[in-house]
Formats: C-alpha cells, structure tokens, sequence
C-alpha cells in the first residue's frame, strides 16, 4: 500500500471514529439532523442550511459556540475546491511579506494548509477549546473556513475582522470536486459516477453546499459590506494576478509602497504562489493534512474551462439553465472558459 493509500485509510478511519466518539448527548442531537452520504463515502448532516461533513461537525458546532474574533483577525473563507490552497498561499504571502526575508518564505517549508489552518478541520477538530493564542506565528491572526456566511460565529460578523472569500465557475468546481472526492473514497467502495455526482450536485447535496447559497451568502454579504469582505473571483485571479494581489492588500490594510512595486514585490508573490509553482514544491509532494487528506490531493490543474472535458451536453445545459435560475437578479456572473466570453450572468 503506497504512501495515498494510507493516508486514504486514515481519512476514512478518522470519519469513522468521529462519529464513534460522538457523546451520548450529541448522538441524539445528530440524529434529528437529514443525512445524506457524502461524494466521499463518509456522511453528510444538514444543518443550520448546509450539508456538514461527520468529520467537521462537532469541530464546526464548538467553533461556532466558542470562537471569539479580534478586530484584527482575517478569515480566508471558501466553498471546497475553488481556490483555497491557493487563497491561503496569496493572503499569507500578502500579509505577512514584510515579516520574515523575502528568500525565507515559509511557504518554502509548509503547505499552505499548515500556514493558514481551518476552524473546523484542524484547530476545532480534536478540541473543542483550543488555545489560540500562539497559533499563528505571525500577526495578525490569520486563519480558514469553509463555513457558509450565515453559519459564522456572531463574534466574526460583528467584529471589525476581514474576510476573503473566493468563488469558482460551478462547472470547474463539480470536476474538481468530484475527482477529489475518488481519492479520499474507501478503496473498498466504488468512486461516485459522474452521473451520482451530478445529480447530488443539481440538488444542493455536497459538502458544505448548497454551492449557490454559499457563494450567494459571501456574494451580498459582500455588497452591503465591502469594507469587510472581499470577494474574488478564481477565473479573474487566473486572468490578472498582479491587479488583484494589490486590491488583496489594499483590503488587508498592507497596500504595496511605491517602492515595493519598483522592486517587483507583487511579481515576486504572484510567482511564489502560482498554482504551478505550488504544485511543485517538496513540502506540497509529502506530508498529510490533520484531516487526514495527503497534501498531494489539494494540488490538480487549477485551469479555467477544463469542465469541456468531462461534462455531457446534458449535464451543460442543465447546469446553465441552474447558474441562471440561482444568480437571477444577484448582479454575480462567472466566467466559464479562459478561451471564450462564455459568462454566465444574472439577468
């Protein structure tokens, strides 16, 4: 069994064990909850709108219950596989530049995941009081969630912390998904079918989703206060790095000195933490995440429009006709191929 296999293992002994060690008391709380299985094999638990995965659970309801945000933390907020990994490599990179040499990047020795940790699946995940104090080496605080807006902890949305949120064209995001979703499966169970996916996809059914109502949360969210959340687009990011990392850090109350911009700064951050470049570090190719996901699995094609190369005509029409039912009105569009003007867009 090779080192993915293992590691594969462990995930799905991991979710297991969770719910194993689920108190008495949160079994029965649990079980008023719709279930459903994840793409993965594991469970899924609709709560508070949106489809928990039994790992995050308990770690996602103590997070909710106990965390408590400085006006100084920012979030990186995302739906799964649309752009996290790279997300957290662009903020840390951004905001803490002027902390350590810039040929001393710690993304040189860690993965992103382990730089920027989640609530949920990693500092919640084992305790449900963690100390928080020393977690980040650097300040501000710097930390991640994949949590819908609506769910967050009150200190979060009514603290002066800011959030960065990235959104992904629905179509790349269920591919990625989906094919995430075959390597962290029970090799003793068959991989999800195209077909299963998507139709748990159409229907909301996937971890942390609904997918629109989580974009559409942050999107508004958003537009009533921009001050406080960012919201990107993956597409864009992909499209013009360099403006978007100067809004990034205008936003972050860091912007880039005249002088950092003669010196190629922006360049250097967008070079460092290009997805190619990421993908091909030593840290990012060994090492598994506390989850229990190898760190090899957050790092596939990061391409625009490689949807085209999977999805039936079926499956595109249907989708089209829901990314304009859901966005109808929003002002939100999202662009589905690097090649073409192909947008999708609210009416």
């Amino acid at each position: 069994m090779d080192t993915a296999e293992i590691s594969k293992a462990r995930l799905v002994s991991k979710s297991h064990d969770v719910e194993s060690s689920w108190d008495d008391e949160f079994k029965k709380l649990v079980q008023s909850f719709p279930k459903e299985r994840s793409w993965a094999g594991s469970n899924l638990y609709f709560y508070q709108g949106f489809w928990c995965p039994s790992l995050a659970l308990k770690a996602f309801i103590s997070f909710q219950k106990h965390f408590q945000a400085f006006n100084s933390d920012v979030i990186v907020a995302t739906f799964p596989k649309c752009g996290t990994t790279w997300l957290k490599a662009l903020t840390f990179s951004t905001l803490y530049r002027n902390q350590f040499p810039w040929d001393e990047n710690p993304l040189l020795t860690f993965g992103p995941h382990q730089l920027v940790r989640f609530f949920e699946y990693d500092l919640y995940l084992d305790n449900p009081f963690p100390d928080l104090r020393n977690v980040c080496a650097y300040q501000p605080r710097l930390f991640s969630t994949h949590a819908p807006y609506a769910t967050l902890p009150t200190s979060i949305k009514d603290s002066g912390c800011k959030i960065v949120y990235i959104c992904r064209n629905p179509m790349d995001m269920f591919i990625s998904l989906w094919l995430f979703a075959a390597k962290l499966r029970d090799k003793n169970r068959e991989s999800l079918s195209l077909d299963e996916a998507f139709d748990k996809f159409y229907h909301g059914i996937s971890a942390h989703g609904p997918f629109f109502d989580h974009v559409l949360g942050y999107w508004k969210a958003s537009q009533e206060n921009p001050n406080k959340i960012l919201f990107l687009n993956f597409e864009d990011l992909k499209e013009d790095m360099d403006s978007h990392l100067k809004n990034l850090a205008m936003f972050l109350g860091v912007p880039f000195t005249d002088d950092e911009e003669k010196q190629g700064v922006v360049e250097k951050i967008a070079k460092i933490c290009s997805f190619e470049n990421l993908k091909e570090m030593e840290v990012n190719k060994k090492g598994v995440h506390t989850s229990g996901v190898p760190h090899t699995h957050f790092f596939r094609k990061g391409e625009v429009g490689d949807w085209s190369n999977y999805l039936t005509p079926f499956m595109i029409e249907c989708l089209e006709k829901l990314i304009q039912e859901k966005l109808n009105g929003s002002g939100l569009t999202f662009k589905l191929s690097s090649k073409t003007s192909n947008n999708i867009a609210s009416p």
